[in-house]
């Protein structure tokens, strides 16, 4: 029997703290009536009649058989070394469970290869009893077991994603990659940072200390935890005190970066073939030639970079030469609409497919870098040409793409809007936190 009676205001007080002990207990099944009560001001308490109300209520008892039932989520990451039987353990299912589990997914390609770092998720009762077991593969890919009647049914499928717009911003100090490893920005992100502005700035030679960005980008999230970075929607880089912005837009025709007020960012050549690495020589009237022991004029720009990395082509055109070209070494030479052309030499190879005559994009790798020909060490000798005369390609003026159609124009500064107001709201929390 469970006596209530109603109480004088001081004893409320007393039964109150008293229910916050009872917290404890929610996840008991309780069944019961809360009255609240309200007095005016000027109430004479001492007339509220009293009375004793008597009720019998039936409690649930949590019976050892529904206390095995209780069961929780947990995860543990992959270590190097780890087995499905050690990670099984660690979660607290007992052996026999684990046993049956592993009898189930013998065979499982996904669980073969368990990646360090990432991370298993299993339902396990208090018991010990496995009732569920998740795991993101390498490939992304949802390997997914149930508690069925007989052991344990298993699927492998499309994880369900959840899609969010990330805002976030950083501060040069040394190199793009420190600030955005600073900031929680994953590499994806910069080097899609590093593209969109290529055209305007050198991300080895052009960086300072002090420089700033802001980025917007996609992300894909999987039980709350992002695994893939998506496309950056807008991006702003203060370099050396000039501010860069650039807003993503597609179109039936097409998509890219503009800035906020149309203009195309993408230019018909990249500042460089080689998105990070130094200078080594600059384009120079006369220089001492390292090989020759002569004073010679460099009619092109040196990248210094270690044996393979990969060589882009500055703009889109055609293979005019692939091969051996006296001091050049392996050079490839590509043909540009206006004439324009560029030479990348000293190559260690050839990218497949690249021969006279092939269509290259801009951006896409036509070699790679090496030390052959007249070269003292592993580096890439880039040069622009204009009418087959040697520019210098970091002060020549780039042509531009067109910018945004008419009739595409507001739905564009509607979009613009929207992404420059979020930059906007970041920049004025920067600034906040400088002062």
């Amino acid at each position: 029997m469970i006596e209530r009676e109603i109480l004088t205001e001081d004893r409320n007080r007393a039964v109150r703290r008293s229910r916050r002990w009872m917290a404890v207990l929610s996840a008991i099944p309780l069944f019961g009536m809360v009255a609240a009560f309200g007095i005016a001001p000027g109430t004479q308490v001492e007339t509220v009649p009293q009375r004793s109300v008597v009720e019998e209520l039936d409690l649930l008892l949590v019976t050892e058989e529904r206390e095995s039932m209780l069961a929780f989520w947990q995860e543990e990451v992959i270590q190097k070394g780890d087995t499905v039987g050690s990670l099984l353990s660690r979660l607290g299912v007992d052996n026999a469970d684990t046993l049956a589990f592993l009898q189930s997914v013998r065979g499982s390609a996904a669980l073969r290869r368990l990646v360090p770092g990432k991370t298993v998720k299993a339902q396990v009762s208090e018991d010990g009893r496995l009732l569920a077991f998740r795991y993101l593969d390498g490939s992304n890919e949802e390997f997914a077991v149930e508690r069925a009647d007989e052991g344990f049914s298993v699927r492998t499928a499309a994880p369900p994603l959840e899609q969010r717009i990330v805002l976030k911003a950083g501060i040069i100090e040394s190199s793009l990659f420190g600030a955005t490893d600073a900031a929680g920005i994953p590499d994806a992100i910069a080097i899609q940072m590093a593209e969109i502005f290529a055209s305007e700035i050198d991300f080895h030679r052009d960086l300072r200390k002090g420089d700033r960005f802001i980025v917007v980008y996609e992300e894909e999230l999987y039980d709350g935890a992002p695994i893939r970075s998506g496309r950056i929607l807008a991006a702003e880089f203060v370099n050396d005190g000039k501010t860069y912005q650039a807003i993503y837009f597609a179109t039936p025709e097409g998509n890219g970066y503009y800035t906020p007020e149309g203009k195309s960012l993408k230019k018909a050549f990249l500042r460089s073939p080689l998105p990070f690495s130094r200078i080594t020589s600059g384009f120079t009237q006369a220089r001492f030639h390292p090989i020759l022991k002569t004073w010679r004029a460099h009619r092109g720009v040196d990248y210094g970079a270690p044996i393979g990395t990969p060589v882009r082509a500055t703009g889109s055109g055609r293979v005019a030469f692939a091969g051996t070209q006296g001091g050049y070494g392996n050079i490839v030479i590509l043909q540009h609409a206006g004439g324009y052309s560029t030479a990348y030499a000293h190559l260690s190879g050839f990218a497949r497919g690249i021969r006279p005559g092939v269509r290259v994009e801009q951006g896409q790798t036509i070699g790679y870098v090496g030390m052959t020909g007249w070269a003292t060490g592993p580096h890439l000798h880039y040069e622009f040409r204009v009418n087959g005369v040697q520019q210098d390609p970091l002060r020549v003026v780039m042509p531009e793409a067109p910018p945004i159609g008419a009739r595409h124009r507001a739905a564009f500064k509607a979009a613009a809007a929207d992404l420059t107001a979020q930059m906007d709201l970041m920049r004025s929390v920067m600034l906040a936190r400088a002062d």
